[in-house]
């Protein structure tokens, strides 16, 4: 297990950069794996607020990543730039601190094909392409560019990784049941986003988010 100030998603890659002494041993182990469908890890959020130590195990949030390693680049010092690939959500059931680095059981946590997906999809793609343009004009050239998957589950998952959204945010929508669960939040925190951008010009959406921007 990796824990993160961060939350990763299924279908997206992520670059992280190790440097804890576990953390390294932990590199260690998966490299050592000769198939490389085998480096395969838990990344779980820290609660905000929380750092690692010794409250680690009762700072995790219960439902996490399972991710693939794809790429490692090792340092003289034992540092690694890595790169990552989400595979699928997993939800813990037990964590144990004993060892060198966090171990846990877990399951994993499927994603239902649903009827409705696909619609809530096309509206959810629809209001980010009016959030990209709104924040691109905001900050005075093209931001979030990039193709988005079709299918309603990936996009989803794409959308709230690549959305200026706070990490209760994302953790929210990990934990989402269903994609078309996940696309409505989506598309909802969307056009809260675009009311503060256009109440707050002077103010990233980051920054909205992280003072609690209120229209009342």
């Amino acid at each position: 297990m990796f824990p993160l100030n961060a939350v990763l998603f299924p279908g997206v890659v992520t670059p992280l950069h190790v440097f804890e002494d576990r953390y390294r041993v932990l590199m260690r182990d998966l490299l050592a794996q000769p198939e490389a469908r085998d480096r395969v890890f838990a990344v779980v959020a820290i609660r905000e607020g929380y750092e690692v130590g010794e409250r680690g195990v009762q700072s995790l949030h219960r439902v996490g990543t399972l991710v693939q390693l794809t790429e490692a680049e090792r340092y003289d010092d034992g540092r690694y730039d890595i790169v990552v690939t989400g595979r699928q959500r997993i939800v813990l059931e037990d964590v144990d601190a004993g060892g060198e680095y966090l171990r846990a059981e877990a399951d994993l946590i499927e994603d239902a094909e649903e009827d409705d997906a696909v619609t809530e999809a096309a509206r959810a793609l629809a209001a980010f392409e009016e959030y990209r343009e709104a924040l691109s004009d905001l900050r005075g050239g093209p931001v979030l560019a990039g193709d988005l998957p079709a299918d309603p589950v990936y996009l989803s998952y794409s959308l709230a990784a690549t959305c200026l959204l706070s990490q209760r945010q994302r953790q929210d929508l990990l934990e989402a049941t269903d994609a078309t669960t996940r696309l409505r939040m989506l598309r909802r925190s969307l056009r809260e986003e675009m009311r503060a951008m256009q109440a707050l010009p002077s103010l990233p959406a980051t920054e909205v988010a992280r003072t609690r921007w209120s229209p009342n």
